[in-house]
């Protein structure tokens, strides 16, 4: 038995615009319905530290200890993470908004200069970056990088990991980071 809900007003105003929107962005937007957590993901190429906000990041498995990273194929971290076969994941703290939107902007420098002003420290295997400010960090050996639709996804086998200070992290909803100034 199906029952019949009556659309809301922000409802009637989304189903309006999924006709003018492409199916891609309607999946986008509807995905972002789901809080994530936002993280950080770096990695060493010739010995020069990069980094990219990335917000497809899951644990996989506690034995062994696996997470899974999820990055675009135009993204300027895939090919070094899949050349230089580690990586590093810092779980941002609900006070780096700045940092996530850095590391997400395609004309911050690339290199060690995208990094001036973050105090970060090498991973204790990968010598990639570990964001200081943020909540927890997961040092990785890449384990398997499988092609899926427009990303790569990579099963990083966890070599170190920690806590790096008590707090919230910072999640993502909604195309906005949550919780902001003035909710709850």
């Amino acid at each position: 038995m199906t029952t019949h809900v009556p659309l809301t007003a922000g409802a009637a105003v989304a189903e309006q615009r999924r006709g003018t929107e492409t199916p891609g962005r309607r999946f986008r937007r509807t995905a972002g319905r789901f809080p994530t957590g936002v993280t950080v993901v770096t990695t060493l190429d010739e010995g020069r530290p990069h980094g990219t906000t990335v917000n497809s990041f899951t644990t996989v498995s506690v034995d062994p200890c696996l997470v899974l990273v999820a990055l675009g194929h135009r993204s300027r971290l895939h090919d070094k993470i899949l050349s230089s076969t580690s990586f590093a994941v810092s779980v941002l703290s609900d006070t780096q908004e700045r940092d996530a939107r850095w590391f997400a902007d395609p004309a911050r420098p690339a290199g060690a200069e995208a990094f001036t002003g973050r105090p970060w420290r090498a991973a204790p295997y990968s010598g990639a970056p570990i964001l200081l400010e943020g909540v927890a960090y997961f040092d990785c050996a890449v384990e398997e990088a499988r092609r899926a639709g427009d990303h790569t996804l990579l099963v990083g086998r966890v070599e170190t990991f920690g806590v790096l200070r008590d707090g919230p992290a910072l999640t993502f909803a909604d195309s906005a980071f949550t919780p902001r100034e003035g909710r709850l």
